[in-house]
């Protein structure tokens, strides 16, 4: 079957493995789309540290179930479009325990720390399958990312009482940004792109701040009565991205981390104690905020076709892989149709 693989750095190739075989407790998944995400192009880039090449990239994925083994609960059947839940969990370590699977210690991501979705056929457990009738093909490819923000809303527990700012309008910050005013939350948009801030008008952001032709502080204390956002989403994954949040934020608001940052970062740690911060990171997602995505997406508000920059066939991988290295700030998020 026809697979999509990065064999080196800014290498993608397609090749060709056998199928999977049906087998108990497992979900048999037909492949229609599957969307190229950051972590995907650091692995092209040779950046990821948590990725080795070669490597099947992808873990967002529309899918339709084309068979179900033995044991496979009744509400999973033979025809239904499907997501996948992409993360696994020990079950022993102390994330687990907690009841917080998402940021399990030995979590391995599909297409990140083991081989990823990108192909025809997919063999996965049942547990793993998020199905509905009512979510497209191809909207299923777009779930996961916006789950990791939802996600990082439901860890600052914003409330329609918050102003909440969310630093980075990319796909994840997006999606924080829609579950912030789903919540009724008024939000700020930050980002250095006029175009993907007015996306963020469009999704529930009231106000939006260019930082790049804009000065962030004065904004933020005009739009906030000098208090500052009493919640920060970081989504970026940049030093001064991160020390914004920190200086942003309002007495004894919330941060929240969803970005990683690849160097270490200085802080003035007077802020986190003068303001009695509460500071959290946020990894993944949960099945809850998967569901809250799908709930969404099925209310048909969502710009889905803003939302996706171009839909390749897997030979274009290279092709599209090479735009986004060339344009990272323009691409929203990538499509391969098998």
């Amino acid at each position: 079957m026809k697979t999509v693989q990065i064999t080196g750095k800014g290498k993608v190739t397609t090749i060709d493995i056998p199928m999977p075989e049906l087998k108990p407790g497992h979900v048999l998944l037909k492949t229609a789309y599957v969307g190229f995400c950051g972590s995907d192009l650091n692995t092209f880039r040779n950046l990821n540290p948590l990725a080795k090449l070669p490597l099947i990239p992808g873990h967002e994925i529309g899918a339709k179930i084309e068979a179900v083994g033995e044991g496979v609960p009744s509400t999973l059947k033979a025809g239904m479009n499907a997501t996948i839940n992409p993360y696994t969990s020990c079950g022993t370590c102390s994330a687990c325990k907690n009841n917080r699977p998402n940021a399990c210690e030995f979590n391995q991501t599909m297409g990140v720390q083991k081989d990823g979705g990108m192909t025809e056929y997919l063999l996965v457990p049942w547990e793993k399958v998020i199905a509905d009738p009512d979510i497209s093909l191809r909207d299923f490819a777009l779930v996961e990312p916006m789950s990791v923000g939802f996600h990082a809303v439901s860890r600052a527990m914003v409330s329609k009482t918050d102003t909440v700012m969310v630093i980075g309008c990319g796909m994840i910050g997006l999606g924080a940004i829609v579950a912030a005013a789903l919540r009724g939350a008024v939000v700020i948009a930050v980002d250095v792109d006029n175009h993907k801030l007015e996306l963020a008008k469009g999704l529930g952001a009231s106000y939006a701040i260019n930082s790049l032709t804009e000065d962030l502080h004065e904004r933020n204390k005009a739009l906030t009565n000098n208090h500052g956002a009493d919640v920060i989403i970081e989504a970026v994954g940049r030093p001064e991205t991160y020390t914004a949040a920190v200086m942003e934020v309002a007495f004894t608001g919330r941060v929240v981390f969803i970005g990683y940052a690849k160097e270490k970062i200085a802080f003035d740690t007077q802020y986190f104690v003068k303001k009695e911060l509460d500071i959290h990171g946020s990894r993944n997602a949960m099945p809850a905020d998967f569901k809250a995505v799908m709930e969404y997406l099925k209310q048909g508000t969502c710009p889905v076709e803003e939302l996706i920059s171009g839909i390749y066939a897997p030979e274009e991988a290279q092709k599209a892989l090479d735009k986004w290295a060339d344009n990272p700030g323009e691409v929203f998020r990538i499509l391969i149709k098998f």
